[in-house]
């Protein structure tokens, strides 16, 4: 059986060919998954009896059921998702006055083990398919009944690790005839990967880029994230300049502030000047709580940390976090079941 979700819209073509139908019923397919919301085949009505059951041999829907849902008092929306082989994931929905963005996973856990993210203390068991990413967009988009406005890749997982089932996921997701997602709407959120950051340069699509900094120290961000170990800060600036001279666009710089370790007038003066040359933007994000090691610094600490980075002409802002409260914020998402624990459960 294909799965449904992995398919894009020439692949579907492919199979109604073989099925003696015009490519158009694609089309149809298309429109009765991503903008009618359908969950089974047997819903398609355009579509003639004997075809739909032609198709229900060859295409099924992934499974992904909602096993638990929780809600955050700012309003924010966790699911823990179950997949078919057992695993488990974590999706976010993010509700703003005048829209709504998806944190998505890419992975089931993540191999790359930051000290202050949950996601990697909970282990890597595999990556996610093209489907099981588009499902996760499809089945909250029903759930809250409406289109999303922007899709964030800052959920479990490294999306650079899995390029090719992430790039085929948006490729899907930006197909007209579907649900015809523009490309600056998603958003690429890496730990600093040089390789992948290159290829999504040279790969034309007008992606957002996010990268985790959080230090411009070697031996600190090696501490914090094992993978500068193998890609030190001199490595990461080049892809990242190189990134920019291919695609003009602003990058955007996630700094989590940890008390003692990256807080200081010095580590943002340090930052403004790795920086220098690079169009970007820094999103200051008081650490959230996931272990007793890192702790948040004080209000006046972190309103320090912004003031000497304006003073240096570089574009930042606090990020208000959403669901901390239901450990749905950044670094917090991690599998729950299956020997993992839910919030309220033994860990």
């Amino acid at each position: 059986m294909v799965d449904i979700l992995s398919c894009s819209l020439d692949e579907l073509r492919g199979l109604f060919e073989k099925f003696g139908e015009k490519p158009f019923r694609a089309n149809q397919v298309f429109d009765w998954v991503y903008n009618k919301r359908a969950q089974s085949l047997s819903e398609m009505t355009n579509l003639s009896k004997g075809l739909r059951e032609r198709l229900e041999k060859s295409l099924a829907f992934p499974v992904m059921d909602i096993a638990q849902r929780q809600v955050s008092s700012d309003g924010t929306e966790k699911f823990l998702l179950a997949l078919e082989d057992g695993n488990y994931i974590e999706s976010v929905l993010l509700k703003h006055p005048d829209h709504t963005t998806f944190c998505i996973s890419s992975q089931v856990g993540c191999p790359l083990n930051c000290s202050f993210c949950a996601t990697g203390a909970s282990g890597f068991t595999r990556d996610l398919t093209p489907g099981e990413i588009v499902g996760q967009v499809v089945l909250m988009e029903r759930e809250q009944g409406r289109p999303v406005d922007n899709i964030v890749f800052m959920g479990m997982g490294e999306p650079l690790l899995n390029e090719d089932s992430v790039y085929k996921a948006i490729d899907i997701l930006h197909e007209p005839a579907g649900r015809n997602l523009g490309m600056r709407h998603f958003t690429i959120s890496t730990a600093g990967l040089p390789d992948g950051i290159r290829r999504l340069a040279d790969s034309g699509r007008e992606l957002k880029l996010s990268i985790s900094l959080h230090s411009v120290d070697d031996t600190v961000r090696s501490d914090m994230m094992p993978v500068n170990r193998k890609y030190p800060l001199p490595v990461l600036k080049e892809a990242l300049e190189y990134y920019q001279a291919r695609t003009g666009n602003r990058l955007t710089f996630e700094y989590a502030l940890v008390e003692g370790l990256n807080d200081s007038v010095d580590d943002a003066l340090r930052l403004a000047e790795y920086l220098k040359g690079l169009k970007s933007f820094v999103n200051v994000i008081p650490v959230n709580p996931v272990n007793a090691i890192h702790k948040r610094p004080t209000d006046a600490k972190i309103q320090r940390f912004i003031e000497t980075l304006k003073s240096k002409r570089l574009e930042t802002a606090l990020r208000y976090e959403r669901g901390t409260d239901i450990a749905a914020a950044c670094g917090q998402l991690r599998q729950r079941k299956g020997g993992r624990a839910w919030k309220g459960e033994e860990a």
